[in-house]
């Protein structure tokens, strides 16, 4: 062995002693050649664990470089990759072809590259099947390193998986075709949430060191996209195995460029996707020879030797791999018992009991019973338990040690029986084993226990109680994940409705399992189990679906919101509210800092109607003409018709064979057409559902149609995946037009409203206008792939743009003030479609969480128009907050923040306003340069003054109320004794005045765009100090409270700390990467907080310049800033143990850590100032929606 293999395995000697189990380790050596059987022997003899692995490293020193790689291969293999990872450094350099196991002919390279992509091992008896493997491989060869696929497909149990996997391990074909390594994927029969749940352990997996992001990503799409940069930058050249796949909809999920093989019993499953595509059929199961040689393997007799009655067996068991190797398990343990098990097999005494299943398998049937009689009466029970196993679902060893009340050891010893006898498979590809059963094998256990499955499943629940509690589990218990996924699934399962409550309705487990996984799992159990949850208060599962779904964006991201946080602002009726205050007030106590949002409004739901016609994804929805009824279409293959009044249904049609993706109805509402998966396309009539035409000219699936909008002669547009746009005449059977042009799939296609022209946009990044009468392309233009805009519309009526984007999320714009009017939340899922009725007065939205959703235009922007901006000014009194603020239709509002009511004052043009510090007056400026006093005891104008010549941008009072200074876009500074004399002027700014700060003895100081800061006294005119600051905009100023400095941050990147009496700075803070926005000095002067537009908050010493801490170190992900947005104003705590931040949304620091204490997500985000109490109890402020948050301090 080398020096440096030898070192490394001494240097980790006492770790590798303490943590690794000798026994799978050293069937492994012994497999790869490199350790005997009497070795192993002599390590088994040692008495204790420790004592054990002692023996075998002692062994390993005294070998070659061989072992150093087999013992090195068998830890990953057996999830001790920490281990691995301490050897990895001093693995000796050999020959990767002379690395061969003795046996197979496997490579350290082949091990290792497996090991880490999740490819299942080889069966406990293994034969090749050379010429399958041979066109496996052949057919991938082909790709070529292209995108494509190669399909696996036969009947259940005729081995396509171990094909598949075989055809990888194979050193040289790895290292030519897939040096990028090959990644697993046991896909299944699944739901949408499933689906997630494999692309984000996928994702997990392919992006271990998080380099891509640090949370998983939230639905299938936006899963699909992080898989698709992945494989492209991370895992380049690689192969994707998908094993077992059910449906062509699963295979979406993973188009997106990759080289994938994949195994099903469906050869069209691949129909519906792009790229190259190759067929491998295994349709005959083993041939007769495959099958005597596995049973001569299990039963250690050469073949020539077998029986007759073995040939009889292979009959009987039709070619299955499963079947011969569950007779050839029995016969290990009953070498004589030939002629029993072939009579058994023949006899079908075992019969199925149900007539409708999916699999009709008589001989696996046969052969499962037998074996199952065969177990020793003592552990028949414990494989009766594995019938409550889903489809597709590995379980860790500790679930079944909690099932059973069993040490690790005997649950691993009874199940390794069941795995000799091919009654179940081992995974060891984790430190902790992982059982699975063939989709078959589960088939034939819920048969065989049906009656008992009730019960099997309480007794799981049950024994989860006994041994956790939910908030004990943590994530790096190996059983944790298990119990996230499927707990749920056990209660619903056991009938146990009452506990399935508990749980759902429980903050805890929200919180706990949407940290782990994110909310899309967990929405959709609330979807799956509604019937149930709705039994106990259909008002909580109400309360809880809204939370999730008003949430759900923020419940994915790191670092994770406080949820407490988060359920204190809901209505305080809701049970959500109820349990985020108990627990709230019980953190309080031990200094946790929460917040109460005191003014929050009924946040009722916008949505008119809800309604839930179809029993999966509704992709699209429109109106009628009339605006009377809506047509649906869906994952669930059905077209619906409903009023749009009532939601009462009208139609229900079986439309097509695979998802209906588009519906439309006519200019005339006389028909309704669909598209689907299934390349059709069909005219139906709108009041009685019969089907007038049926076009299947298209070769892959029609993604969008849409009629033309005059009814004088209709026609009709289709998009598809074929890259084609075909054009209709109902009067006709075939195609008019077909055009040609897009390099991708085309997903939508409208006529103009003249229906001259066609438009349409592709996944080829184009959007192209047709000429309807000639095909001809008449423009196109490039729009690019990574919009997160998944649908819009327009209504020319109102002006108005809705738009579905990704989170869940509708928002309704303004097109002619291009600003946000409302956020329209309430969707549980991706949102696929928007669209606004004929005349603009409502539109509906559907999605994945199985509704569509119809709101009123007016109401929804109603509930939004009078929202207010963003200038407003704040005075706290004793306990009172008063509100000044404006709102965007010009009314000035007085606002009791204790009490909420709303004095309507003045309506006017303002830009800026502010309150007298005795509430006596308000003043207010506009755009028109004006300012004008309010008297707010009789709401009557007191002054007006034309001074300023542009917008004035701030104004304030003195402290005596008697004096109102203002600064404008004009860079002057306005001085107003407004009861006594006219206003004058303090002009020496080159640019606009960015603002001002009052200071003692009628001293002014005023900051600008011009980079300058300027001293003025206001009573002589006079300036008496000009600080040259920065090159660039001096952004904002903060005076210490003993008003020796002051501070001023800039668009330059720095900050700067100045004495009034220097004119250089006392120190000059660099270290910020973006524009600094904001600074304030704490009440003691010893420290400065600065913030920047990325997000970055660091706190100074002020005396002499040193950084002490940088808040929100945390990295940025995906090009967000870790504030949500630029830091935009900061405040220091009276004993300056604490600060508070606004910018994207609010947040608490602990100053002497440096960690944030809290989080306050507004609904909004680009927050411009924080207005806070003197005692740090009270917060004001408004987002960018307008929507006012007056916060208090929980105590």
């Amino acid at each position: 062995m080398d020096a440096k293999a030898r070192n490394c395995l001494l240097q980790h000697r006492e770790a590798l002693e303490r943590d690794i189990k000798t026994s799978y380790i050293m069937d492994h050596m012994i497999s790869n050649g490199v350790l005997t059987v009497s070795e192993e022997e002599k390590v088994k003899n040692e008495p204790t664990q420790r004592q054990r692995a002692a023996m075998l490293i002692k062994m390993i020193l005294k070998k070659d470089n061989y072992s150093y790689i087999s013992f090195y291969n068998a830890l990953l293999h057996e999830g001790y990759k920490d281990l691995a990872a301490l050897l990895h450094g001093g693995i000796p350099v050999v020959s990767s072809s002379d690395g061969k196991d003795s046996v197979s002919g496997i490579t350290s390279y082949v091990r290792t590259v497996l090991c880490e992509g999740g490819v299942p091992q080889r069966p406990v008896v293994f034969v090749t099947r050379k010429k399958l493997v041979n066109a496996v491989q052949q057919k991938l060869s082909k790709l070529n390193g292209e995108p494509g696929w190669v399909t696996i497909y036969g009947m259940a149990g005729c081995g396509k998986s171990v094909l598949a996997a075989e055809a990888v391990r194979d050193h040289s074909f790895l290292e030519d075709c897939f040096p990028g390594g090959v990644h697993w994927v046991s896909v299944g029969k699944q739901d949408k949430s499933g689906l997630l749940m494999k692309l984000q352990n996928l994702c997990a997996r392919l992006d271990q060191d998080e380099s891509f992001s640090q949370r998983l990503p939230l639905n299938i799409e936006e899963a699909k996209d992080r898989l698709r940069i992945l494989m492209l930058r991370k895992h380049p050249r690689s192969l994707l195995i998908l094993d077992d796949i059910w449906d062509p909809w699963v295979l979406k999920a993973f188009d997106n460029q990759c080289q994938i093989l994949l195994t099903t019993r469906d050869k069209s499953v691949t129909d519906s996707v792009m790229g190259p595509k190759y067929v491998v059929p295994v349709e005959s199961g083993l041939g007769k020879e495959k099958g005597l040689e596995i049973l001569s393997l299990f039963v250690n007799m050469k073949k020539t030797d077998l029986p007759e009655q073995a040939h009889s067996i292979i009959q009987e068991c039709k070619g299955s791999p499963l079947v011969v190797s569950l007779i050839g398990a029995l016969l290990r343990d009953f070498p004589n018992r030939w002629e029993y098990y072939l009579r058994q097999l023949q006899n079908k005494q075992f019969k199925r009991i149900r007539k409708s299943s999916s699999y009709d398998y008589e001989a696996l049937d046969e052969a499962m019973s037998i074996s199952v009689e065969m177990l020793r009466e003592d552990i028949k029970d414990y494989y009766t338990d594995l019938s409550i196993v889903q489809k597709d679902v590995k379980v860790p060893t500790k679930v079944l040690c909690i099932l059973w009340d069993l040490e690790t050891e005997e649950v691993e010893d009874i199940l390794q029986e069941f795995v000799n006898k091919s009654l179940l498979f081992c995974d060891r590809n984790g430190k902790s084993f992982l059982y699975y059963l063939h989709d078959l094998q589960v088939d034939f256990l819920t048969e065989k226990n049906r009656s008992q499955l009730q019960d099997l499943h309480k007794k799981m629940v049950t024994q989860f109680q006994r041994h956790h509690r939910l908030h004990s589990l943590s994530p790096d218990q190996e059983d944790c994940m298990y119990w996230y996924n499927f707990l749920a699934y056990h209660m619903a399962s056991a009938n146990m409705h009452k506990e399935l409550c508990a749980l759902m309705f429980s903050l805890d487990w929200i919180k706990a399992k949407t940290e782990l996984v994110g909310p899309a799992h967990l929405i959709h159990e609330f979807v799956e189990y509604r019937h149930i949850l709705d039994e106990k208060d259909g008002t909580d599962c109400e309360n809880f679906q809204e939370f999730l779904s008003l949430n759900g964006h923020l419940l994915g991201r790191q670092p994770f919101p406080n949820i407490v946080q988060l359920g204190l602002c809901e209505l305080e009726t809701s049970e959500v509210y109820r349990q985020a205050k108990l627990q709230a007030k019980q953190e309080v106590d031990n200094g946790m800092l929460y917040l109460e949002w005191v003014n929050k409004k009924n946040m009722k739901n916008l949505s008119r109607l809800v309604v839930r016609p179809h029993t999966d994804a509704v992709y699209h929805a429109c109106f009628s003409e009339d605006g009377q009824r809506i047509a649906s279409c869906g994952a669930d293959k059905t077209l619906q018709v409903f009023k749009a009044e009532t939601g009462e249904k009208l139609l229900e049609i079986k439309a097509h064979d695979d998802e209906v993706l588009c519906c439309a109805f006519s200019a005339d509402d006389r028909f309704i057409a669909t598209c689907s998966v299934d390349k059709k396309v069909k005219i139906w009539n709108s009041m009685t559902g019969e089907l007038v035409r049926i076009y299947d000219e298209h070769s892959e699936q029609v993604n969008c149609c849409h009629f033309t909008n005059n009814s004088n002669h209709l026609l009709l547009a289709t998009g598809s995946n074929d890259y084609f746009l075909k054009l209709w005449d109902l009067n006709q059977e075939e195609c008019r037009n077909t055009m040609f042009g897009h390099t991708n799939s085309v997903s939508h296609c409208r006529f103009s409203p003249d229906d001259q022209v066609l438009a349409s946009c592709s996944a080829d990044g184009t959007l192209k206008l047709f000429d309807i009468h000639t095909s001809g392309l008449l423009a196109e233009i490039h729009t690019g792939h990574h919009s997160t805009v998944q649908y819009c519309d327009f209504s020319p009526y109102n002006h108005l743009a809705v738009v579905a984007l990704s989170q869940y999320c509708v928002e309704l714009w303004s097109m002619d003030s291009r600003l946000k009017v409302a956020d329209c939340r309430g969707h549980l899922s991706w949102v696929h479609c928007v669209m606004f009725s004929t005349d603009g007065s409502s539109f509906l939205t559907s999605s994945d969480d199985q509704t569509i959703r119809l709101w009123e235009t007016k109401k929804v922007c109603k509930n939004s128009a009078t929202v207010l901006k963003q200038e407003m000014d704040v005075v706290f009194q004793e306990n009172e907050v008063t509100v000044l603020a404006v709102d965007n239709i010009r009314r000035l509002q007085l606002i009791n923040g204790n009490t909420g009511q709303i004095d309507y004052l003045t309506e006017a043009q303002v830009s800026c306003c502010c309150l007298s510090p005795n509430l006596q007056y308000l003043a207010f400026g506009g755009e028109d340069g004006a300012i004008q006093i309010l008297e707010l005891l009789n709401n009557r104008i007191f002054q007006s003054r034309n001074g300023h010549k542009s917008t004035v941008r701030h104004i304030q009072f003195t402290a005596d109320g008697k004096t109102l200074i203002s600064s404008s876009d004009d860079s002057a500074v306005q001085i107003w004794n407004w009861q006594s004399e006219d206003p004058f002027f303090l002009q020496a700014h080159q640019e606009t005045v960015k603002d001002f700060r009052l200071l003692k003895n009628s001293r002014l100081l005023s900051w600008s765009f011009d980079g300058t800061v300027k001293v003025w006294n206001i009573i002589t005119r006079r300036l008496e100090k000009d600080f040259v600051c920065h090159q660039d905009t001096v952004l904002s100023c903060d005076i210490s409270s003993d008003a020796t400095k002051f501070s001023s941050t800039s668009a330059d990147k720095t900050a700067k700390i100045w004495r009034f009496e220097l004119l250089s700075p006392l120190h000059e803070l660099r270290g910020h990467k973006g524009c600094v926005r904001c600074s304030s000095f704490s009440v003691d002067s010893a420290l400065l907080a600065t913030g920047d537009d990325n997000g970055e908050i660091r706190i100074w010493n002020v005396s002499n310049g040193e950084l002490l801490h940088l808040c929100a170190p945390i990295s940025v992900e995906e090009g967000a800033t870790t504030h949500g947005g630029w830091v935009t104003d900061l405040c220091f705590s009276p004993d300056t143990k604490m600060l508070v931040s606004a910018g994207g949304y609010l947040k608490w620091w602990n100053v002497v850590t440096g960690e944030s204490s809290q989080t306050f997500y507004t609904n909004g985000t680009n927050l411009k100032k924080i207005h806070v109490s003197p005692d740090f109890k009270t917060y004001v402020t408004v987002d960018n929606l307008g929507i006012l948050y007056i916060l208090k301090i929980l105590e």
